[in-house]
């Protein structure tokens, strides 16, 4: 049988609740129990005390040294006290001998035994307290206290006997017994209550969790569409959000991934299709031979094609694995720009593209990689040349401060759209989706683009107002210089080092 999350939680909870109550009825009982004791034994001193004083008051007559009671007397008052402590009285001599007996607590008493010497004895000492059957007189247990029955003054005192009073343990037991049956009565009214309320609460913490397995199985099955319920505010709720943001994310980056297939299996049948068609028509003789360096050049035109797709696909499987080094160089990133731009001579010319921001150019030096900044640039510039609208322009501002150099590329044109500003950079996303535009594009460029910069340590961002412009700037962190000191530190010691062997100074 299949432990489901359910299943567990309801037997973990039920069996805390029915350990706490089981811990808890027994500490009750425990607790109850010694109060009643120590109540009961209170009850029976002060009982045996009271007679105690009542019976030396009651003294009529010594003969011989001997006290006699009013017996009379002291049966209504032994009798009454018995009555209400529901214990027997006993009155003795001080050898023990009963003098008169009351009944209280309805167990089987004999009568004729005497109380032995060692009880008497502490009973005439002070105080007799114990859980016995008083020497065989009582067949149970019972609690008994005794006391002195004492005669006289501080000073002048003799005693004359004693009293004990005994109630029987076996009440102790029914009462015990009366206490479980109501504690067990009303624990199972409180667990049944605990037991729904904790299946309901636990019911309601799965679901969400069931619904979140099965949306899961649908995405394994390869269905995005499934969406958990966010009904709470608590980590819940908080799984489920991540949750439904995860599928929202599978599922971008599903349709991303379907769209990259489709535009590499275009990129590449495409090309081929023509390579393979103009070549089959040069070796056949259906391309006649005045033409065929025509052809030969949509053929180089069309491997170059494929080149930067196989380029961009190692480019990815770098990013991807963490293994793009970059191999920093100080170099002039305003020439690099110039060189990026020479690439795109004819594109910029049969569009009419104004080239703005390079009149007063300066040399900015960085330190980065500078093929991947090559391609930084040329990909940006591309994308610019791209989308630029006809007699429109393609701006670039280059500029450094004590931190950083940023480079600015805009320019004309459709822009994009507000709500696909945050996606531009995702891997595989094209905004020119009818491929009107961007007819050899990927998907690639703009990921590629920000993943070569955060290498760097910094950072690229886009502004667009649609049928205006679109603005990428990117910023490079600028390696820290030593300072000239330092600088001047290490020639000298450079200057001053001992010439190699087998070398002469000049």
């Amino acid at each position: 049988m299949q432990k489901t999350l359910f299943k567990k939680y309801l037997r973990i909870t039920t069996g805390i609740i029915l350990i706490s109550f089981l811990i808890l009825s027994a500490v009750m009982i425990l607790s109850v129990s010694d109060y009643w004791r120590t109540d009961r034994r209170n009850i029976l001193r002060k009982s045996a005390d009271s007679v105690a004083t009542i019976a030396a008051n009651s003294v009529v007559t010594v003969q011989n040294g001997q006290y006699r009671l009013d017996g009379a007397r002291m049966q209504v008052f032994a009798s009454s006290f018995a009555q209400n402590i529901d214990s027997d009285i006993f009155i003795t001599d001080s050898s023990g001998t009963p003098l008169l007996i009351a009944y209280g607590s309805g167990g089987e008493v004999d009568a004729s035994r005497p109380i032995s010497r060692g009880i008497m004895a502490k009973a005439l000492r002070g105080r007799y307290t114990s859980e016995d059957t008083l020497d065989g007189i009582y067949s149970t247990k019972h609690y008994v206290v005794g006391v002195p029955i004492v005669v006289g003054t501080a000073e002048d005192h003799v005693v004359i006997g004693a009293v004990f009073a005994a109630y029987d343990i076996s009440s102790l037991n029914v009462f015990r017994m009366e206490i479980a049956r109501n504690l067990i009565f009303s624990g199972l009214a409180a667990f049944l209550i605990a037991f729904c309320m904790v299946w309901l609460f636990t019911l309601r913490l799965v679901k969400p969790l069931q619904k979140m397995a099965a949306a899961a199985r649908a995405f394994g099955e390869g269905d995005f569409s499934v969406r958990v319920p966010v009904t709470t505010s608590d980590e819940i709720g908080q799984l489920a959000l991540a949750f439904n943001n995860m599928a929202d994310s599978l599922a971008s980056s599903e349709s991303a991934s379907r769209n990259f297939v489709a535009n590499v299996s275009h990129e590449l049948k495409t090309p081929m299709t023509t390579i393979a068609g103009f070549i089959d028509g040069i070796l056949d003789g259906t391309i006649p031979p005045e033409k065929q360096k025509h052809y030969l050049g949509i053929v180089s035109q069309e491997v170059k094609r494929l080149s930067r797709l196989v380029r961009s696909m190692l480019d990815l499987s770098r990013i991807d694995s963490g293994s793009l080094q970059i191999r920093p160089a100080r170099f002039d990133i305003t020439n690099t720009v110039l060189v990026a731009l020479l690439s795109f001579e004819q594109k910029i010319e049969a569009k009419k593209i104004e080239v703005r921001g390079l009149e007063d150019a300066e040399s900015i030096f960085v330190d980065a990689d500078p093929d991947l900044i090559h391609q930084v640039v040329y990909n940006l510039i591309d994308n610019a040349v791209k989308f630029t609208n006809e007699g429109g322009y393609i701006k670039i501002r280059l500029a450094q401060d004590a931190e950083r150099t940023s480079v600015m590329i805009e320019n004309s044109g459709q822009g994009v759209a507000p709500d696909e500003l945050p996606l531009i950079f995702d891997r595989f996303y094209k905004t020119d989706k009818s491929r009107s535009q961007d007819k050899n594009g990927m998907g690639l460029g703009l990921y590629l683009v920000r993943s070569i910069i955060r290498q760097h340590g910094g950072e690229i961002t886009v502004s667009s107002e649609q049928n205006r412009y679109c603005r990428f700037e990117f910023w490079l962190p600028k390696k820290a210089e030593k300072p000239r000191a330092e600088l001047r530190r290490m020639v000298e010691t450079t200057a001053d080092a001992p010439a190699a062997p087998g070398k002469k100074e000049g």
